[in-house]
């Protein structure tokens, strides 16, 4: 009996041993509730800040009208956020690679919110994985925000809506007047405009579609404004630096060194944008403490110095790219400006500045090089090269500015 007894035992012992233990649970119910506590506040966030642009003050300017109103912004705009958040999510499911659920930011400022992001908790070493959770994301939600912005576009209300928003009265009399929009703000209701800047996909549907409003009014229109968001930070994500999606992306389609050289260039570029806005602002600071001088020479020399530094950190103190990257900048930036704009006075939203620093010191120019690099198939390819044309078509030069 002793004998059978310890036979049993040795034989439960060894099925217990034998069977596999249940895998651990990736997302526990603390962790889903903090990203579904962040998505809240977030909503809450972009319904009041977005209701700032979209809410019809005219027609009732309480707060709950506001909230109401701005919610139907917020819906459809973090549904993008999420989209394409999920697509970079369940590219990296597929490839076992370690990944968050989303973040959503909420600020209380703007729109109400800095985006959405995932943390990817380990280094993909596979172009082809690097590929798909780089693609995927920037893909899926350049879906819904077309989708998005065509639905705005065709269910246009005539210009007579911008009666429904108060302290637009030389537009509103203007349309009752002529039956559309002025192509330019009329010049008693000029001061501190907000204009949010063309695309080129944009502009090419806008022409498709009757009573499109200009880029000065656009932003009370949830959809169109929803959308033209969207597909901004659709091209934002796109940018081929570092480790942003396009960065992933066209690092995979032309490995390290060409990326490399790629992404400085696009740096410099982007230094040449900050230029833009930088230069104005600091040179109407200096006038509000009576410092600057007509030509702006001393907002020059203070946005040199800054462009040096930045352009150190970027490069690596490369001064083979320094040098020739600052003065190009400096010089493309003084032409646009005294010859484009022809003005020292013009302000922009100072978003390549702030670009710019967080390429630099978070982001980096430069993508890590992969373990494994190898070409990918054609049908990755078209789907990069794509990406790449999206970032084009949906990238602003400048994209918020006040006249």
């Amino acid at each position: 009996m002793d004998e059978q007894r310890l036979s049993y035992e040795y034989q439960e012992v060894k099925t217990q041993q034998s069977e596999p233990s249940p895998p651990p649970k990736q997302f526990d119910t603390k962790t889903i509730l903090k990203h579904v506590g962040l998505f809240v506040l977030t909503f809450i966030t972009v319904s009041f800040f977005g209701g700032l642009f979209v809410a019809q003050t005219a027609v009732d300017p309480s707060i709950t009208s506001q909230m109401m109103e701005g919610a139907v912004f917020a819906t459809v705009f973090l549904a993008f956020l999420g989209v394409h958040e999920f697509g970079h999510f369940f590219a990296a499911q597929y490839h076992n690679v370690k990944v968050t659920l989303p973040y959503f930011i909420p600020v209380p400022l703007g729109i109400g919110t800095m985006g959405a992001v995932i943390r990817i908790k380990e280094k993909i070493n596979d172009t082809y994985k690097m590929f798909d959770v780089g693609v995927s994301g920037p893909l899926a939600g350049f879906v819904v925000s077309l989708a998005v912005l065509l639905y705005g576009f065709s269910t246009l209300p005539d210009p007579s809506y911008i009666n429904n928003f108060a302290g637009h009265e030389a537009v509103q009399e203007y349309v009752a007047q002529h039956g559309t929009y002025p192509a330019e703000p009329p010049s008693a209701d000029s001061s501190d405009v907000l204009i949010v800047g063309n695309t080129l996909l944009y502009s090419f549907l806008a022409q498709f579609f009757e009573n499109v409003p200009p880029m000065y009014e656009m932003y009370h229109y949830p959809f169109l404004f929803a959308g033209w968001l969207g597909l901004f930070f659709t091209a934002l994500n796109l940018m081929p630096v570092g480790q942003l999606d396009g960065g992933h992306i066209l690092y995979s389609l032309l490995g390290f060194r060409r990326h490399r050289t790629v992404a400085r260039v696009c740096f410099g570029v982007l230094t040449t944008l900050a230029g833009i806005e930088s230069v104005p602002f600091i040179h109407v600071s200096l006038q509000s403490w009576g410092l600057a001088n007509p030509y702006g020479t001393v907002s020059w020399l203070i946005w040199a110095g800054v462009l040096f530094f930045l352009l150190r950190k970027a490069y690596h103190n490369d001064h083979r790219w320094i040098a020739p990257v600052l003065i190009t900048s400096l010089a493309v930036s003084a032409g646009y400006i005294y010859l484009v704009v022809g003005s020292l006075q013009s302000m922009s939203s100072l978003i390549w500045i702030v670009w710019s620093f967080f390429i630099a010191y978070f982001v980096k120019i430069e993508h890590p090089p992969a373990l494994y690099e190898k070409p990918l198939d054609p049908t990755r390819r078209r789907l990069g090269w794509l990406s790449m044309a999206i970032f084009v078509l949906c990238i602003s030069p400048n994209p918020l500015y006040f006249v």
